[in-house]
C-alpha cells in the first residue's frame, strides 16, 4: 500500500485537509478502470481510503479499502471484480470520528427500488439532527458518516419514484454536497443549491464523466463540457441525459479555498485556471505587503504558484530555498522525541548555500495551528537566514469549516487566538502578513473585492459568514461541542 502523498500536503498536521473526491462514469467498457485512473488524479483530495462500485446491468459490485488508490486498485483481479459499463468512485479524508472500512465510500444500500450507491463530497450540517429523527423512526445506521443520512432519507421518503424520493431527501438536508449516485435506473450527479463543493462534467467518446476536478477528466482523456450547476441534478439513463433544477434559485457561493489550496493547480475551477489565480494571489500579496528582501521562497508545493506571483510583482528573485523529498510516506515511524522533533526535515530541508545570510520572503498558503510554520521558520534560521518575512496567500483562518473541510475547533486556530503581531512573535518571523479578503477576491477577478451584501464565495473560514444554517452546531451547548465533533465524520 502506497502512503506517500503525491502533493506532499502533510507538513505535520498543520494544513487544512481536503474534502474528498468523487468520480463517476456512464457508458464505458472499462468503467472501473477509468474510475481508478480518475481517482488517482483526485488522490490529493483524500488519502485515507478509496472505493469503487460498478453496475453490470444485473447487480452491483464494490471494492473498498483503506489507503491510497495505488496498491488497492492497480491489480487486474480487483478491476475484473468490478464489471459493467457504469461505475462510481470516491477518495476519502475524514476529519474527526471513526476511521474504519464501514465509513469508506461509495456507501451502498438495497432499497425497495433496488441498489443505491452514493459518493459524497461535502458535509451535511444537520446530519445529527436528522439521524436522531431517523433512528427514532426505526432506521438502523451501518456507519458514522453523515452521507448515510441521505440514504435513509431516500429509503423512508413517501414519494413514489426513486428520483422524487431523492429530491425529497435533498430538500431536507443542509450544508454542502456534491453527489454521484448509481442506481439500476441510472446515474445521478448533483450539487447543493449554493454550489459550495465542486463537480464538473466531461465526455470521452460516448461516455459521460462526473468528477470533483477537471484534472481527473484530463487524466482519462475526457473533454471538459461544463460544471454541474449549483442546485442542478444531471440524470443519465438508457433514455439519455437530462437535467432538472428542483430547488429555488439562490446566489451560488462556491468554496473560495478551492482556489487557494484544495484543487490541483492544473485544474480549472469556476472557469478560471487555479494556477493563474494562485499566481495572482501572490501578486496581490506583494502589492499589499511589500518588504525589502533578497529572495522569495515557497513552502513547497502549495506555496509555489503564489511565490512566483509575489516574485514577479515585487521584482525579488524567486528561488527554491526549501527542497522537499518525494519519497516520505505518512506512516513513517518516528521513535523517540528527538526524531519526532526532526520530522519536518524528513519532507523539507533548507537549501543552506542559498539561504545563508539572505533576507527571505517565505510564502505559504495558510496558517492553521501554526506548528509547522514554527518548524519551517526555525529551519531557515538554522540555515543562516538573516531575516525571514512570512507572507500568507490567504486571509487569516479564524473560523472552523462545517462544509466538508478538516479545520480544528476554533480554539485551536492560531488566528482566532492571536493578533497578527502575536502570531509573528509565536512563529518567529521578522514580519508576518496575510493577503486581505478583498485582495483574494481581486485575484479571482472581482475588481471591487468582496460583495459584502451578496458574497460571491463561501469564505466562512476567513469571515465567519456561514451561508447556511448550522443546525447541529446551534443545537449543541458549548460544553458539548467537543463530544459532538468527535462523532462527526466529514467526507
Amino acid at each position: 500500500m502506497l502512503t506517500t502523498d503525491p502533493f506532499d500536503r502533510d507538513l505535520g498536521g498543520d494544513t487544512l485537509r481536503e474534502e474528498c473526491g468523487v468520480f463517476g462514469i456512464w457508458g464505458a467498457d472499462t468503467a472501473a478502470a477509468m474510475v481508478a485512473l480518475g481517482l488517482h488524479a483526485l488522490q490529493h483530495r483524500g488519502q485515507e481510503a478509496a472505493g469503487i462500485t460498478s453496475w453490470d446491468g444485473r447487480q452491483f459490485h464494490t471494492h473498498r479499502a483503506m489507503g491510497h488508490v495505488a496498491g488497492n486498485f492497480d491489480r487486474d483481479e480487483v478491476i475484473r471484480g468490478l464489471p459493467g459499463r457504469v461505475a462510481v468512485g470516491h477518495v476519502r479524508y475524514s476529519t474527526t470520528g471513526e476511521t474504519a472500512l464501514r465509513n469508506v465510500q461509495p456507501l451502498f444500500a438495497e432499497l425497495s427500488s433496488g441498489g443505491f450507491a452514493v459518493s459524497h463530497n461535502g458535509n451535511i450540517s444537520n446530519a445529527m439532527k436528522l439521524r436522531r429523527e431517523l433512528v427514532r423512526r426505526g432506521s438502523i445506521f451501518q456507519s458514522t458518516s453523515d452521507t448515510e443520512t441521505i440514504i435513509h432519507l431516500v429509503a423512508t421518503s413517501s414519494y413514489r419514484t426513486l428520483l422524487d424520493r431523492f429530491i425529497d431527501a435533498l430538500k431536507r438536508v443542509e450544508g454542502a454536497y456534491s453527489l454521484v449516485c448509481l442506481t439500476p435506473e441510472g446515474m445521478i450527479a448533483c450539487r447543493d443549491p449554493l454550489g459550495i463543493r465542486p463537480l464538473v462534467m466531461g465526455r470521452v467518446g460516448d461516455s459521460y464523466i462526473f468528477a470533483s476536478e477537471t484534472v481527473a477528466l484530463d487524466v482519462v482523456g475526457a473533454t471538459f463540457l461544463r460544471e454541474v450547476d449549483p442546485g442542478e441534478l444531471v440524470i443519465l439513463s438508457e433514455q439519455g441525459l437530462r437535467s432538472i433544477r428542483p430547488f429555488a434559485p439562490v446566489r451560488p457561493r462556491p468554496c473560495i479555498f478551492e482556489h487557494v489550496y484544495f484543487s490541483r493547480p492544473d485544474s480549472i475551477a469556476g472557469g478560471t485556471s487555479v494556477y493563474s489565480v494562485r499566481k495572482a494571489i501572490g501578486a496581490e500579496l506583494a502589492r499589499e505587503n511589500p518588504v525589502e528582501a533578497d529572495l522569495v521562497v515557497p513552502v513547497p508545493d502549495s506555496g509555489t504558484p503564489a511565490a512566483i506571483g509575489y516574485a514577479q510583482a515585487s521584482g525579488i528573485p524567486f528561488e527554491l530555498g526549501i527542497i522537499r523529498s518525494h519519497y516520505v510516506g505518512r506512516t513513517f515511524i518516528q521513535p523517540g522525541d528527538q526524531v519526532r522533533h526532526l520530522g519536518v526535515k524528513l519532507k523539507h530541508n533548507a537549501n543552506r548555500p542559498l539561504i545563508d545570510g539572505q533576507r527571505v520572503v517565505l510564502i505559504d498558503d495558510s496558517i492553521v495551528r501554526g506548528t509547522t510554520s514554527v518548524k519551517i521558520l526555525q529551519m531557515l534560521r538554522d540555515a543562516g537566514a538573516a531575516e525571514v518575512h512570512l507572507r500568507i496567500a490567504s486571509p487569516p483562518t479564524r473560523h472552523s469549516c462545517f462544509y466538508g473541510v478538516d479545520t480544528p475547533e476554533r480554539a485551536k486556530l492560531l488566528a482566532a487566538q492571536m493578533t497578527v503581531a502575536e502570531m509573528a512573535n509565536y512563529i518567529g518571523a521578522d514580519s508576518l502578513a496575510f493577503v486581505s479578503v478583498d485582495g483574494l477576491y481581486r485575484a479571482l477577478g472581482a475588481e471591487h473585492g468582496r460583495d459584502e451584501m451578496q458574497p460571491q464565495h463561501c469564505d466562512a473560514c476567513f469571515t465567519g459568514d456561514y451561508p447556511t444554517h448550522l443546525t447541529d452546531q446551534e443545537e449543541v451547548a458549548p460544553a458539548d461541542q467537543l463530544s459532538m465533533l468527535d462523532e462527526r465524520v466529514v467526507v
